[in-house]
């Protein structure tokens, strides 16, 4: 690498070279972005004082801590990549481990993104719990310079200062990645070792340099809350765009020198999965040999899914499950989280400071698997949600997939086929409209794992259909109910219904024309073959369409996100179905007016006969 940043770099993006076609949007600087939060670029070093704090009311550090800003990093192809460093001052003498949080929103509380904007209530946390110098999503350098840990908040290529244009994960992030760890590595206040951690981006950058690269300086890694396929999971979920308002939104708070890659512009060129989405899929498998704290949960309409894969089809044996009831952000903060973590981190970085006679040796201590099962909100009260029991597998050995026959007549979910062709229709086009089946529970109950629906469509109208299922919990009157993410200080019906806050319950989408591709691309596939998953965790390569004659009926096979909910004697599930995405937005600059998707005229749902429309849930039993 070089060593200085004095010289011009081609940092055309290796994507670009292999695809002329990439879609790269410009990028207001950080000192033209409207909303960014940019205090100008000052190279230096200073210490922070014991009880400083960035503004009032905010964390104050707790030791003297070193804080070396825009510290410039030169990576193999030349360009120059910018972060701030903090780390305790005892560092000068006693070197100490670094935290990286890698992504391209801004470095130490520079970007658009932040609490107070993102999330009803500031996602449940006290101003005080963060210092202001956390990059959004990542641990507070205030918090863990306490712990022992310097922080490098490094802007990605093409954000900030950095040089270069923004790509999405792949082999160029993941080269970068190496680089500034061979670099921080080398520095005389870092102890050789390094880790990664934080939410969402700062997650899916951990895997995807650990499933394409190694260095022997990253000790371990803490992806909380991932994914693995962003076709699959954010860009296209079911071979139809998803959330692309939130995805603009996305795109909307990076700011940088030049441009940023843009997947939502890439899928009207590419509707279908082809070698591009591929280079942009997250092998997992490829992970061997690398400690692992995988965390997930149900609150997320883009992470649930690629975290609980990440940790099943990665090949690592040293890695762990934490499924927790909460939203990402205020988990991450959540102190009695920010010590396991430490102890994680110490384990495998601190090796010296353990003693023998240590009982909390992580690897025999920390069960593999903490899963959660959300109760929901009833009359103002939660219901009895399950917090992080320990599980020795996921998808739990014990299950049971249990079938439940749609019924058009009655509106209702029932254990035997109807014997009576019936159907039932919605328009496809709208943002309210669809059908709704219900199923009561004699007794207490818990669904675990991944749902299905087979639905037999038709559409008179089109030669397509974009149909959406969402299974809900409803309570003994058949309202259906809400899960609240975190603690808010007001009541449940004056919380805003946007998703960071309420969970709603598991969706599957499909594209109609799309169902040909079922299970047809192995390579690509998320889904293991001899596990328990495999009749409901179904795999579509989207890689080619068959349009659907109009009004032919058409049988699918749609699977569901994983669920996680339990249920008391009298309480029941809805099965939603409709043409739209039913979850919350993810924010009030989400919402929608009119609909996005691309459907036509009116959908027809046909139960009962010779047509076997049905949703199965995995049942735990015991």
């Amino acid at each position: 690498m070089a060593s200085t940043a004095d010289h011009k770099a081609d940092t055309q993006p290796k994507t670009q070279d292999q695809f002329p076609d990439i879609v790269m949007k410009p990028l207001a600087t950080a000192a033209m972005h409207p909303e960014y939060h940019y205090d100008g670029f000052h190279p230096g070093s200073q210490v922070l004082e014991v009880g400083h704090a960035r503004s009032p009311g905010r964390r104050q550090f707790g030791v003297r801590t070193v804080y070396e800003r825009d510290q410039a990093i030169i990576v193999r192809d030349g360009a120059c990549l910018y972060g701030d460093i903090f780390r305790p001052e005892t560092s000068d003498v006693d070197a100490v481990p670094c935290i990286i949080p890698w992504s391209p929103y801004g470095k130490t509380g520079t970007g658009p993104q932040n609490y107070d904007s993102m999330a009803p209530h500031r996602a449940g946390l006290a101003p005080d719990r963060t210092s202001g110098y956390e990059k959004f999503e990542a641990p507070d350098p205030a918090e863990w310079a306490e712990r022992g840990y310097a922080v490098a908040n490094i802007d990605a290529r093409g954000a900030g200062h950095s040089q270069g244009i923004i790509a999405a994960w792949g082999r160029q992030e993941a080269e970068d990645v190496y680089d500034v760890i061979e670099w921080i590595s080398k520095q005389p206040w870092c102890n050789g070792s390094v880790v990664m951690a934080g939410n969402s981006w700062l997650a899916i950058a951990q895997i995807n340099f650990a499933s394409r690269m190694r260095h022997p300086a990253l000790k371990a890694i803490a992806p909380w809350e991932s994914l693995t396929d962003p076709y699959r999971h954010i860009v296209a979920r079911g071979g139809r765009p998803h959330v692309p308002g939130f995805q603009k939104l996305i795109q909307g708070a990076f700011a940088g020198p030049e441009g940023a890659e843009s997947m939502s512009d890439m899928l009207e060129k590419r509707p279908l999965y082809d070698d591009y989405w591929e280079a942009k899929r997250i092998p997992v498998e490829n992970i061997d040999n690398i400690p692992m704290y995988v965390v997930a949960s149900y609150s997320s309409m883009v992470h649930s899914y690629g975290s609980f894969q990440t940790f099943r089809r990665a090949k690592t044996l040293k890695k762990w499950l934490r499924v927790h009831p909460f939203q990402e952000w205020y988990d991450l903060y959540r102190p009695s989280m920010s010590d396991e973590l430490q102890r994680f981190f110490d384990f495998y970085c601190k090796p010296a400071a353990a003693s023998p006679a240590d009982v909390n040796n992580w690897e025999t201590s920390t069960p593999a698997i903490r899963l959660s099962l959300l109760g929901f909100e009833a009359d103002g009260s939660p219901a009895a949600t399950v917090v992080e029991r320990p599980e020795s597998s996921y998808p739990l050995e014990r299950q049971e997939l249990r079938k439940y026959f749609l019924d058009a007549q009655t509106g209702t979910l029932l254990k035997t086929a109807p014997a009576e062709a019936t159907t039932r229709s919605y328009e496809g086009k709208s943002l309210h409209d669809q059908l709704s089946f219900t199923a009561f529970f004699d007794v207490a109950t818990e669904l675990a794992g991944y749902p299905k629906a087979v639905l037999h469509m038709s559409c008179a109208d089109h030669d397509d259909m974009d149909v959406v299922v969402q299974v809900r919990k409803i309570d003994a009157s058949g309202r259906q109910l809400v899960h609240l993410n975190y603690p808010c200080p007001v009541p449940l019906h004056k919380v805003p219904n946007v998703n960071v806050t309420k969970t709603l319950g598991p969706q599957g989408f499909l594209r109609a024309s799309h169902h040909v591709t079922k299970g047809d691309d192995p390579g690509g596939s998320a889904s293991s073959t001899d596990d328990l998953s495999t009749e409901t965790d179904i795999f579509y390569s989207h890689r080619t369409r068959e349009p659907i004659p109009p009004g032919k009926v058409i049988r699918l096979e749609i699977p569901l996100w994983p669920i996680g909910m339990t249920f008391e004697a009298g309480e029941g599930i809805a099965l939603n179905v409709s043409g739209h995405d039913m979850c919350l937005p993810e924010t009030d600059k989400c919402r929608l007016t009119e609909p996005e998707d691309e459907n036509v005229g009116t959908h027809r749902l046909h139960t009962g006969g010779g047509f076997d429309s049905c949703l199965i849930v995995p049942v735990i039993k015991g």
